[in-house]
């Protein structure tokens, strides 16, 4: 079942909607992250997608994780709860809810802005060059697994 396109501004808009429900108080539903500690751990994504602010992984690294953790990531196989990650998405110190949030919700709206096309080919942080599906995927599935972890 394909993913709604995050590249679409509906579907942008009620991922934001969904961010925008949250407050510094909410709760999981599962697993050990704050609400603010999740909403860092979604802008890793787009940090590695925008940003050269993550060591990228050398030539060994990345064939593992293009062979061992790609498909999980940018298929089309909804995630399950409480599964491992990797080091750069771990957060364990406290964050500020409005900060993260905001962040959130300018990737969200850039992403959307740039559109599909900008991401036809475009060289992944960690897994080379991805489809325009595949970034959908990335994107849409980690957030919405994310939100739904808090009921939103």
């Amino acid at each position: 079942m394909a993913f709604p396109s995050i590249f679409s501004a509906p579907v942008a808009d009620d991922v934001i909607k969904r961010i925008n429900t949250l407050t510094s108080e909410t709760k999981p539903l599962w697993g050990k992250m704050t609400v603010a500690q999740m909403l860092a751990h979604c802008n890793v994504s787009y940090e590695l997608a925008y940003e050269d602010k993550h060591p990228k992984p050398n030539g060994f690294m990345k064939l593992i994780l293009k062979l061992l953790v790609k498909n999980k990531v940018v298929s089309e196989t909804p995630y399950g709860h409480n599964n491992p990650t990797a080091p750069a998405f771990l957060m364990t110190t406290e964050k500020d809810f409005e900060i993260e949030k905001s962040r959130l919700i300018a990737y969200i709206q850039k992403t959307q802005q740039l559109g599909e096309k900008e991401f036809d080919g475009r060289m992944s942080h960690s897994f080379g060059p991805l489809t325009i599906t595949e970034w959908n995927n990335m994107f849409y599935k980690h957030l919405d697994h994310h939100l739904t972890q808090f009921g939103s």
